[in-house]
């Protein structure tokens, strides 16, 4: 099975296409019929993404994918290991300043 990055906010695998626009969008990695996303694989190994419409409908090479930012569920993520115990000599505790950071 194909190893798919990561999404940073709830830890499921990703597929990162590009769209007819040029521009990226993530989906989720495995197909889904209610998605809204024909996704294919052109002749460069791209993963292509696109609306299918009623003038161009899912073709037989494609797959239909839900956007990520549809099912994307932050709760789902595990949460970081907390580190105990005395830091190694020359690194840094930034907990600190990131907590202060992160209420202004």
């Amino acid at each position: 099975m194909p190893r798919y990055p990561r999404c940073g906010r709830c830890g499921l695998d990703v597929l990162w296409t590009v769209t007819e626009a040029g521009n990226r969008l993530a989906v989720d990695a495995t197909p889904n019929e209610q998605g809204n996303a024909a996704v294919r694989r052109d002749g460069t190994g791209t993963y292509r993404s696109r609306r299918p419409s009623d003038e161009l409908p899912l073709m037989g090479w494609e797959r239909l994918h839900m956007p990520h930012v549809a099912t994307c569920e932050p709760s789902r993520r595990t949460p970081a290991p907390v580190r105990r115990g005395p830091l190694p000599p020359g690194v840094l505790d930034l907990s600190a300043y990131r907590q202060k950071r992160s209420r202004s």
